[in-house]
């Protein structure tokens, strides 16, 4: 894909990545790809935002020079110093030697320890600004969102926020950059949102607190590093990072997260029941099977409804592992404040709800109601199931 452009003398020169299988090494993108979105700006001084992975070195040289000799810029504006954002840095800086290298001051000494560059490197603070001649940046502090050395870029003359990882999502530019070119939001808003699960939602406090600093900024475009540039309705992204960075404190949505795992088909024969339960109750329900959906594609939900159903057996007198290790990512991204009930079969103990218990309470979830059962899931057992999945979604719906 060629260089786009955003704004009169403002274009993309990002590239899009199909080929890694994990984000950070942790988080799958193989279906969906990501982009590594940069900007240049070919003001009287030559500026580039952001950067790319090492990996796409020869492909994002290439878009720049469509536009300038990489030689003749002037500054390279770095807004985060995560190696997605700067990969390719040294060799810029190889090409660009006389370069001066923007960030904030807590981003100088990373960009020596990752690349061993000390010189020409420019420490910004909150607010003050780089005239280009013609173009104009000003620089926002926004830490931990989601690094403490992150900053957002911001245009004037074309009122464009460049926001970094903040308004980011996973997902490859499918042919084109903007958010009015989609005919399908779906795709985009649910790989946002994952993406804010994954990575964003232990700084939520952070988010909220640099959505509200940027406020009485004019914005008619965002331009995040990764996903979608907004420039037709960039208020609905914010919204939507506004309203999952509140899910913190108030739990989510009036929904129900079911996780379930089986290892010889009781609890999977009881999660049947649960579930028929939970359809009458009205309620809206997201299923998953966690000893085989990766947990990145579960963070979402979990994030996102206040209710939280396990159902999965005794281990070794301890939770089915699988979901003690979602748990601990639960408590690692903050999410708190659910409602939770468990299910599940046991053989000669059933320990899975002491240790549930146990990993809840740093999460601030209420366990309400538990049903753990001795071997087979009979007739009457899917009963019990069946009424204990109605009482459950009755009470999301009806908490505040």
């Amino acid at each position: 894909m060629p260089a786009v452009e955003i704004r009169p003398d403002i274009h993309w020169v990002g590239v899009n990545d199909h080929t890694t299988d994990l984000f950070e090494g942790l988080w799958p993108i193989s279906r969906e790809g990501v982009s590594y979105n940069a900007y240049f700006i070919n003001a009287g001084k030559k500026a580039i935002i952001d950067l790319a992975k090492s990996i796409k070195v020869d492909e994002f040289l290439d878009r720049l020079r469509e536009l300038s000799d990489p030689q003749a810029i002037d500054y390279i504006v770095l807004n985060h110093m995560e190696p997605d954002h700067t990969g390719i840095l040294k060799v810029l800086r190889d090409i660009a030697p006389s370069s001066t290298i923007v960030c904030s001051a807590k981003a100088k000494p990373m960009i020596e320890g990752f690349f061993g560059i000390t010189d020409n490197v420019e420490i910004v603070e909150d607010g003050q600004t780089i005239d280009l001649g013609g173009k104009t940046l000003t620089f926002h502090m926004t830490p931990f969102v989601h690094w403490p050395e992150t900053m957002m870029t911001y245009e004037e003359n074309e009122k464009i926020l460049f926001s970094c990882d903040g308004f980011g999502g996973y997902g490859a530019l499918r042919g084109a950059i903007f958010d009015d070119e989609y005919a399908d939001f779906g795709f985009y808003r649910q790989e946002s949102l994952r993406y804010y699960a994954n990575i964003v939602a232990s700084f939520s406090a952070h988010v909220l607190r640099a959505i509200d600093r940027l406020a009485d900024i004019p914005v008619e475009v965002i331009a995040p590093s990764h996903g979608l540039i907004w420039r037709e309705n960039p208020s609905l992204i914010v919204d939507l990072y506004r309203k999952w960075a509140e899910y913190a404190d108030n739990g989510g949505e009036q929904a129900v997260t079911l996780i379930y795992g089986s290892m010889y088909g009781n609890t999977e024969t009881l999660m049947d029941a649960v579930f028929q339960g939970l359809s009458h109750s009205g309620v809206n329900v997201e299923a998953f099977d966690i000893a085989r959906t990766h947990a990145s594609y579960i963070l979402p939900a979990l994030w996102s409804n206040r209710g939280v159903l396990l159902g999965v057996p005794t281990y070794e007198n301890r939770l089915f592992p699988p979901a003690a290790h979602l748990l601990d990512l639960a408590e690692r991204k903050n999410m708190n404040n659910k409602l939770c009930g468990y299910f599940g079969s046991y053989g000669w103990a059933g320990g899975a709800v002491r240790e549930l218990e146990k990993r809840i309470g740093p999460l601030r979830w209420e366990l309400v109601e538990s049903f753990a059962f001795r071997g087979g899931a009979t007739r009457e057992k899917c009963t019990q199931g069946k009424d204990f999945g109605l009482r459950f979604g009755r009470m999301i719906l009806e908490s505040t």
